[in-house]
């Protein structure tokens, strides 16, 4: 019997590797199911999305959007957290997923051992606006409109445990108003409420709130970042108006199951990574004043550990912690 010579033998086995059919480390091999616990149609839905087709068209695989609002954020991230550690099914964090934890005895996942970060993606800019009703132009005037009203106001909100509904609740505390809140399915649909007059103010979102600011249906009266936005240069900041104004330090990101494998956590990453660097996303994202802030696995890790901690703090403080 004849063999081949090790030269041959060698060549075989080097195209059996890097062919397609046993390219086994190739990512995605399937279609990416993207879960997010936003309403569809709000801002961060809609930058998901934005993210998620890039990405799709990049990888020449479908990403599913799969939109699972309810719960303070628990339906989608147990969801996420018994998917199978491959990669293939993600969870989209929103400020929700640091938040529950801290006002929910009942969770049912370990937010940091059931999942793996992958990156962080960025921070949204929350904007305090009011009916034009109130007939108020400024914090000032509307504080102490709030003041000789209490209990009259209302405070909309998207679903209790929310950003919007943590920095509204901070913001009657230091203000020292007394306010009656009321929570819907999702930020756009508490807007709505402002809109229709059913309700009086709320925090939105910039990506919500600024085409009723342009066309004055909304009074913005401050906007919640360090900075003011490039869109709204007018408007202050909350913490010039209010310096003791305790603003959560929450941002947007990517997680996967525990136990997906480092090299998918970083080709993802650096996709995110990728995508965010894109000039036409970088303007979209930059005309609603989301700021990108993407980073590594290990980096998104500690943040999360920090957010989950600053959080759990600030719900204590503002005493909506059950007892």
């Amino acid at each position: 019997m004849r063999y081949p010579n090790r030269q041959v033998l060698v060549l075989a086995m080097l195209l059996i590797a890097t062919s397609p059919a046993h390219a086994q480390s190739a990512f995605p091999g399937k279609p990416v199911r993207l879960v997010s616990s936003t309403t569809a149609g709000g801002q961060p839905d809609t930058i998901a999305r934005m993210i998620a087709q890039k990405m799709s068209e990049h990888w020449g695989r479908p990403i599913i959007m799969d939109n699972r609002p309810g719960a303070g954020g628990m339906l989608a991230a147990n969801l996420v957290a018994k998917a199978a550690p491959d990669g293939h099914t993600l969870l989209y964090v929103l400020p929700n997923f640091v938040i529950t934890p801290a006002m929910q005895p009942n969770v049912t996942y370990d937010a940091l051992k059931d999942f793996a970060g992958i990156a962080q993606i960025g921070v949204s800019t929350n904007v305090l606006v009011v009916t034009p009703a109130l007939n108020v132009k400024t914090l000032k005037e509307f504080i102490a409109l709030a003041k000789s009203q209490p209990g009259k106001l209302i405070f909309g909100s998207g679903a209790t445990g929310t950003a919007g509904h943590i920095s509204g609740a901070s913001l009657g505390l230091i203000a020292g108003i007394k306010v009656i809140h009321v929570a819907f399915k999702g930020g756009p649909d508490a807007a709505i409420e402002v809109l229709a007059g059913r309700s009086h103010y709320t925090v939105s979102t910039m990506g919500v709130a600024l085409p009723f600011l342009n066309e004055k249906k909304l009074v913005a009266l401050a906007v919640l970042s360090p900075q003011r936005a490039p869109v709204l240069p007018d408007v202050p900041t909350l913490s010039e108006l209010q310096g003791e104004f305790k603003r959560p330090e929450i941002s947007h990101g990517l997680l996967a199951p525990a136990g997906t494998p480092r090299t998918v956590l970083h080709l993802i990453s650096k996709e995110v990574a990728r995508v965010l660097a894109l000039p036409d996303i970088k303007e979209r994202l930059q005309a609603i004043s989301f700021v990108t802030t993407p980073t590594t696995p290990e980096v998104y890790d500690q943040i999360l550990r920090d957010q989950l901690e600053t959080t759990a703090k600030l719900v204590n403080d503002l005493g909506m912690r059950p007892r």
